[in-house]
């Protein structure tokens, strides 16, 4: 149980940064190895959510604590760039949680299946090459408009679906509207931690309400764990990467696990 917990805490901690979608290789990874993902039920997963939150609050201290320093500028963020960006992740926030009270369940019930995150993968790939070779990049994060950011949410609430992915929708768009690749990283990792927040705390309601199962403590601690540390590395590297490379290697990724999974469910 031991070696699962931390398995699918690498898996998550990898994936819920990289522009791959977490929730699709979460599925996948318990359908391929036969893991039961309700042992635990929700409450392993809020686990997880926990330690990348942490990674990603780490890694972006020092831009967090700019902006909590801008809350008694915030009603007047002009030349501000702190108080500015505050406003744009707040706003980029709405669109995910109205559809994450809307569509939740729907998507928890019907659309969590091998089948729709191939096919999300598979999509996801095609906009991440165009997206790679359309027009110039050269915006950086600060110059998002208010609209643009609100933009960025609703791609980021799509990722909802499985397959979609978070990162990988959000730094889509962002490039497709001219911003380099690390900086629609680096707005949409800023981006996904009141997302990854709310997710958090929407789910810890029902821990809080069932408690947590019996024995459930180590691989609990191991989730958070790893996840932690592996997020942290990821985004730490992956910024790094995208500043000098392409980002046709997670869309040949992409294509060739949606690939896979064709043949798996159809073998």
């Amino acid at each position: 149980m031991l070696f699962q917990a931390a398995a699918l805490g690498v898996v998550q901690g990898l994936t819920e940064f990289l522009p791959v979608s977490s929730s699709a290789h979460l599925i996948l990874a318990r359908a391929f190895f036969g893991w039961n993902g309700d042992q635990f039920g929700i409450a392993f997963d809020v686990a997880c959510h926990v330690g990348t939150l942490l990674a990603v609050v780490l890694y972006f201290a020092p831009e967090l604590r700019k902006m909590v320093q801008a809350l008694p500028r915030a009603l007047n963020p002009r030349g501000d760039p702190s108080a500015r960006q505050m406003w744009l992740l707040a706003a980029g926030t709405v669109p995910i949680v109205v559809a994450g009270l809307l569509f939740n369940d729907l998507v928890n019930q019907s659309l969590r299946t091998p089948g729709v995150a191939a096919a999300t993968l598979a999509g996801g790939a095609a906009l991440l090459v165009a997206a790679d070779r359309v027009g110039a990049r050269t915006r950086g994060e600060h110059t998002l408009s208010m609209p643009e950011a609100i933009g960025l949410g609703v791609a980021q609430a799509a990722a909802l679906v499985p397959g979609v992915s978070r990162s990988g929708a959000t730094i889509t768009l962002a490039m497709f509207w001219g911003l380099r690749p690390d900086a629609a990283a680096r707005f949409s990792f800023l981006l996904g931690v009141p997302a990854i927040l709310a997710a958090a705390g929407y789910e810890g309601l029902d821990v809080i309400r069932s408690g947590l199962p019996a024995g459930a403590a180590p691989p609990f601690a191991v989730g958070i764990v790893t996840s932690g540390i592996v997020g942290y590395f990821t985004v730490k590297y992956f910024l790094r990467y995208v500043s000098t490379h392409a980002l046709d290697l997670f869309a040949l990724y992409r294509f060739g696990l949606a690939a896979a999974v064709v043949v798996w469910t159809l073998r």
